[in-house]
């Protein structure tokens, strides 16, 4: 703060304060034993503006525009309050995120998809038998043949670009999945709004779907590629923009980030590298381009 000059009485300086306030000027009165009462301004960049309107007040103290800001400044003072009451609400406490969810629950939408995957992953057999299952392959390769050109979809069988995120091979690997959508999923919908995160699910899936059966051939599933697409957007989305509500502890980001590296060196072996690499970058972009322009 940068103190601009002193002010005999106390009327007069806290007149001149609501003043400045109403002017867009953050300042702060206060009282100094010999010098009177101090003007402070928070900004550094306004100081020269209020040097100005401070000579300017002592040059007729009494002026009319002076005494009658007191009430437009206690209004603006109370609006402040209560954004910044509204804004401490949407702000979570970030020592306590993932416990903090328990208090929203399960969101509808993701308990649909933890839902909808588990009876997939039991119509398989566990993971163990694509046969009954066939439906919700990108492509139904299990005659041999793979067609690039994604031939069911191309006919109408539009669900088959998403259908793939609720195949899980073994317990493990649909477990995993489950605990992560179940917190990033209702952080999603608790903070902004289910349809929200429907959107996020149907082209982050449809996308990293995509790139995996380009990348990969038709063999492949889970709710991995969208899980990354969903690290990335609330990573960078709460980063950028604190009052989305949204935040991914630092730990947390770093950990998916190793567990990433680790399968695409083939350290954990037969996992949708593409889907999790196309699903992050989608992410990391959303998250960007929804944070621009917002505080």
């Amino acid at each position: 703060m940068r103190l601009i000059g002193h002010l005999s009485e106390e009327p007069g300086a806290r007149a001149f304060g609501d003043y400045l306030y109403v002017q867009g000027i953050a300042n702060l009165v206060e009282h100094e034993k010999q010098e009177g009462w101090g003007i402070w301004i928070s900004d550094e960049d306004q100081v020269g503006r209020a040097a100005g309107l401070l000579d300017e007040f002592r040059k007729n103290p009494g002026d009319s525009k002076y005494l009658s800001q007191t009430k437009s400044a206690e209004e603006l003072r109370d609006q402040e309050k209560k954004e910044q009451q509204e804004y401490r609400k949407r702000i979570k406490n970030r020592k306590n995120l993932f416990g903090s969810l328990t208090s929203y629950g399960v969101g509808p939408v993701t308990f649909a998809l933890i839902i909808a995957s588990l009876a997939v992953f039991s119509w398989s057999r566990f993971g163990n038998a694509l046969e009954p299952i066939r439906i919700f392959l990108i492509t139904d390769f299990t005659g041999g043949y793979v067609d690039k050109s994604l031939p069911e979809i191309r006919h109408g069988e539009v669900w088959r670009l998403i259908t793939p995120i609720l195949i899980h091979f073994g317990p493990l690997h649909v477990i995993f999945n489950m605990l992560w959508m179940r917190d990033l999923g209702s952080m999603v919908e608790a903070r902004q709004t289910p349809w929200h995160l429907v959107l996020l699910v149907i082209i982050i899936g449809a996308l990293s779907n995509l790139a995996q059966f380009y990348f990969n051939g038709p063999k492949f599933g889970g709710m991995s590629g969208v899980v990354y697409g969903l690290i990335g957007y609330i990573w960078i989305r709460g980063k950028l923009d604190p009052g989305s509500g949204l935040f991914l502890h630092r730990y947390t980001w770093i950990s998916s980030l190793v567990w990433f590296f680790a399968c695409l060196v083939n350290i954990i072996p037969q996992v949708a590298n593409a889907a999790h690499a196309a699903g992050l970058v989608l992410g990391l972009a959303w998250g960007y381009l929804s944070s621009l322009g917002r505080k």
